[in-house]
């Protein structure tokens, strides 16, 4: 996430947890994300709380350029798409 939020896109190491695994298509790919950090509200979580904080001010820095894919067959107007409408239709 750090190389990410420094808009390095090429090449990138993804460590080997549960996390970043679950985040390597949405981080480095073509779609928008959503992170929601969890806070623990003990004393005992002081250092815990700043790690995510620290990951969520990193995420929030990761600058993607999601755009629509869609084939030209796909938009309304055409053919193909009719005849899909037509289909889910029936």
């Amino acid at each position: 996430v750090a190389l990410l939020a420094k808009g390095k896109t090429e090449g990138l190491p993804f460590r080997e947890s549960k996390l970043t695994r679950l985040l390597q298509d949405s981080l480095g790919a073509n779609c928008l994300t959503t992170l929601v950090a969890a806070l623990n509200p003990s004393e005992g979580c002081c250092e815990e709380n700043a790690a995510t904080l620290l990951f969520a001010k990193r995420a929030r820095e990761v600058q993607v350029d999601a755009r629509v894919n869609l084939a030209q067959e796909a938009l309304p107007g055409s053919e193909a798409y009719s005849r899909e409408i037509a289909r889910l239709t029936s």
